[in-house]
């Protein structure tokens, strides 16, 4: 059996821990045999092969009493670079407690339980559905919508460096005033709208005006000026910091990623550029 999940890309601009797309990058788990002890064999610097990784923690939350297993674990999703590499490991864990245990969870039980564990719905959300998905707390409730995203192309770039989402959100302001809360909203609302009705003229302004949490954040990745005001001049539609950074996310028109990549590999950047797709079928189970 293979578990495999893609990566995601959450915010999008001024969609703050709501709404996230699922990418073309993903971490697959291959069970084995049963085993008396827990044991992972991944090539992953820095990151244990027994019950102290996430991916097994995961599963004993969900199915204390599971009998240990064999697993090979391989992953494309560059760990804390804003691209859900937890929540992969999160939704994958969660779904071999489920395979397991034949514990027969349905896909909203999956999704409380993961934002349960991971604790934001812009990132687990997308990686369990796949898709564009906007998602929110609502009275003790977790609501979610799934749509498809415009036919656009993607351009990533992902430094050599981390940047951990507590260093990111120790940046951002405790409060924001009646006024900037209500301005900041506004501009959530016509991103998404426009997201869902296709114009990505007008999605792309209002994601290049997040008052969110990019502002704050901007000064934290170093290459993100550079990379947004070049990718404007090449007539991409927006340019965003992925999930907390510091990868970057440009979204143009799919005719112009190969220009894109060319154009922005000019520039002095520390790291790689990629093209990626949105992945339209998030978790998947390989039997």
């Amino acid at each position: 059996m293979i578990i495999k999940v893609p990566a995601t890309s959450a915010n999008i601009g001024p969609g703050f821990d709501s709404i996230g797309i699922a990418v073309s990058k993903y971490l697959e788990v291959e069970v084995l045999e049963e085993a008396t002890e827990w044991f992972i064999e991944h090539t992953l610097d820095g990151l244990p092969n027994d019950d102290r990784n996430l991916l097994v923690q995961t599963v004993l939350r969900v199915a204390p009493n599971v009998q240990p297993r064999h697993l090979i674990m391989r992953s494309d999703i560059p760990l804390a670079r804003g691209l859900g590499s937890s929540s992969a490991v999160i939704i994958a864990g969660i779904e071999l407690a489920n395979q397991l245990a034949d514990l027969q969870l349905s896909m909203d039980r999956k999704f409380e339980l993961a934002n349960q564990f991971e604790g934001h719905p812009d990132n687990v959300a997308p990686a369990l559905f796949g898709q564009f998905v906007i998602a929110s707390q609502l009275d003790n409730q977790l609501d979610y919508i799934q749509a498809p995203f415009p036919a656009v192309g993607l351009v990533a770039f992902i430094p050599h460096y981390e940047l951990k989402t507590s260093d990111s959100r120790n940046v951002l302001p405790n409060q924001l005033s009646y006024k900037q809360a209500v301005s900041a909203s506004s501009v959530a609302n016509l991103a998404i709208a426009a997201l869902l009705k296709g114009d990505m003229v007008k999605a792309g302004r209002a994601i290049e005006n997040d008052h969110f949490h990019e502002v704050y954040r901007q000064k934290l990745v170093k290459e993100f000026h550079s990379i947004k005001a070049r990718a404007k001049a090449e007539g991409a539609y927006a340019t965003y910091l992925s999930g907390a950074g510091p990868t970057v996310m440009t979204l143009c028109p799919k005719e112009k990623v190969g220009s894109l990549l060319e154009h922005l590999g000019d520039l002095p950047l520390n790291g790689e550029l990629v093209s990626l797709e949105i992945d339209k079928k998030g978790l998947q189970v390989f039997k």
